[in-house]
């Protein structure tokens, strides 16, 4: 039975979230059953807008879990995508947890830095370096089956710190 908050109806189902914060446009996820049933995109920086996405959602909808792209990706943006899930996680009682980008982009190379990427390679993740820029894309899976979930969590950062 859906009950108000704020001026919003709450949806009593439970749901899981799933974000792709690795890339740009970051993108969100709302899962039913597994399934994915709505997503939402963003072009703009993961700290200006995360919390805009994500707050109305979690106001709306009965959240399982929240998912995130853990890594590997930018590190600046799978920090403050972890940052923000703990304080929720901490603060709301719903769990963070982590899932590799190879998962989101189809075993594809993913952007380190200059012209260096992280190539998955079996179970090892390498940086290997491309004159041509791949062709990489992220999209949600429309199944969260399709990912493996790590329950660390933790952000997988490979670079050393520049």
């Amino acid at each position: 039975m859906p009950y108000k908050v704020g001026n919003l109806k709450k949806v009593s189902r439970q749901h899981d979230v799933l974000i792709v914060s690795i890339s740009s446009p970051f993108l969100i996820g709302l899962y039913f059953d597994g399934n994915l049933v709505q997503e939402w995109s963003s072009d703009e920086k993961i700290s200006d807008a995360l919390l805009p996405l994500l707050l109305p959602i979690l106001d709306i909808y009965d959240i399982n879990s929240i998912i995130y792209t853990s890594g590997p990706g930018s590190h600046m943006a799978t920090k403050l995508t972890f940052v923000t899930l703990k304080t929720i996680e901490i603060a709301m009682g719903i769990p963070c947890v982590g899932c590799s980008g190879f998962d989101c982009n189809n075993n594809r190379p993913i952007k380190a830095m200059g012209n260096l990427y992280f190539v998955k390679e079996k179970e090892t993740i390498i940086t290997k370096k491309f004159d041509q820029v791949p062709n990489v894309f992220f999209a949600l899976p429309k199944k969260l089956q399709d990912i493996t979930l790590d329950f660390d969590a933790m952000p997988l950062h490979i670079l050393p710190a520049v």
